[in-house]
C-alpha cells in the first residue's frame, strides 16, 4: 500500500507540464490570428501611397516589388530557406503570376488615382466572384450553378456605386480598373493555388515579386518621372513593410489558422483601407459607395465561404 500524501506536498508536487502542453496549441493559434489580422490591416495601407506618390502606376509597383523581392531574399536567407524550385517548369507558371501582379497592381493603383480608396479597393474586392468562375475552367473543377448569383450581386452592388455610366466620370473611370485589379488578382490566386501545393509560400511571393519588376522594367525606362527622397522613402516602405512585412505575416499566421477563416478575415481589408483613408486623406466614402460596397463584400463573402467549404 502507497503512503498517504498530504494536499499541501500534492498541491507543491502536481505536475504542470501537461497544462502547459495544453496551453502551447492555444497560445499559438491566438498568436497566428493576431498575424494573420495585423497583415490584413497593413494590406489596407497600399492605397494611401497611390495617393501620396505623384508618380504613374507602373514606376510605384516597380518600386514596390523590387523592394519587396530584396526583402524577401533577406527573410529567406536568414531563415535559411532554401529558392529552390522543383520541378523547374514551375518557373515559367511563377513568371506568368509576376506578370499578373504587375497587371494587377497597376491597375488598381490606376483605380485609387482616377477615382478614391474606396472605389478602388471595393471594386477590387469583386475578385472573389471572378474565381469561381475562372477556377473551374483553369483547374478542371466542377461548375458551381451558384456562382450566377455570386455574379448577380456583384453587379448590383457596383450598379449602386456608379452613378451613371458616363466614361469620362471618375467613379466609372475608377470601378473599371479596379475590376480588372480584380480579375488580374483572381488569375494570380488560381495560378497560387497550383504552386502551393509543392512549393514554398515565401520563395513564390519572392519570385512573384522579382518576376514582376522584370516585366516592369519597359515601363520604368520609357516613363519620364523624377524621384525625389521621399518618394523613393514612401517606396520603400510599401515594398518593405507594406508587401514583404504583411506577406511574411500573412504566411507564417497560416501555420495556425485555416484557409477558410483567413479568406475570411481579408474580407477586412477594403475596411480597413476605407478607415484608413477617412484618418489619413480625409476621404470620406458617399453612402451610395459604402450600400454598393457591402453588397460586393457580401457576395465575395458568400462566395469564398463556399468554395472553401467545398474544397
Amino acid at each position: 500500500m502507497l503512503p498517504l500524501k498530504s494536499k499541501a506536498y500534492l498541491s507543491t508536487n502536481r505536475p504542470k507540464f501537461k497544462e502547459k502542453e495544453y496551453n502551447k496549441p492555444v497560445r499559438e493559434r491566438s498568436r497566428s490570428l493576431l498575424e494573420i489580422h495585423l497583415a490584413v490591416f497593413l494590406f489596407g495601407f497600399p492605397g494611401l501611397f497611390g495617393k501620396w506618390l505623384a508618380l504613374s502606376p507602373p514606376v510605384i509597383v516597380f518600386g514596390r516589388v523590387l523592394f519587396a523581392s530584396v526583402a524577401l531574399f533577406a527573410v529567406l536567407g536568414f531563415g535559411r530557406r532554401s529558392l529552390r524550385i522543383v520541378p523547374r517548369r514551375d518557373l515559367v507558371l511563377l513568371a506568368l503570376c509576376g506578370l499578373a501582379l504587375a497587371v494587377h497592381w497597376t491597375m488598381f493603383f490606376k483605380a485609387v488615382q482616377v477615382s478614391s480608396v474606396a472605389v478602388g479597393l471595393l471594386a477590387y474586392a469583386s475578385f472573389p466572384v471572378f474565381t469561381v468562375f475562372l477556377e473551374p475552367l483553369l483547374t478542371r473543377e466542377r461548375w458551381d450553378p451558384a456562382s450566377l448569383g455570386y455574379a448577380f450581386l456583384c453587379v448590383l452592388g457596383l450598379y449602386l456605386i456608379i452613378p451613371g455610366f458616363d466614361p469620362s466620370d471618375a467613379v466609372v473611370r475608377g470601378v473599371l480598373w479596379g475590376l480588372g485589379a480584380g480579375l488580374t488578382f483572381s488569375i494570380l490566386s488560381v495560378l497560387n493555388r497550383v504552386l502551393a501545393s509543392r512549393q514554398s509560400s515565401l520563395a513564390v511571393a519572392f519570385y512573384q515579386d522579382l518576376f514582376a519588376a522584370l516585366f516592369l522594367v519597359p515601363a520604368v525606362v520609357l516613363a519620364d518621372f523624377a524621384l525625389s527622397p521621399r518618394d523613393l522613402g514612401l517606396i520603400a516602405m510599401l515594398g518593405i513593410v507594406f508587401t514583404a512585412g504583411a506577406h511574411t505575416l500573412f504566411i507564417d499566421g497560416m501555420r495556425e489558422v485555416r484557409a477558410r477563416t483567413a479568406s475570411i478575415l481579408s474580407s477586412l481589408e477594403p475596411v480597413y483601407g476605407i478607415l484608413l483613408a477617412l484618418l489619413f486623406l480625409k476621404e470620406s466614402p458617399s453612402l451610395r459607395t459604402v450600400s454598393g460596397g457591402a453588397v460586393v463584400l457580401a457576395a465575395a463573402l458568400v462566395a469564398t465561404a463556399r468554395a472553401r467549404r467545398a474544397s
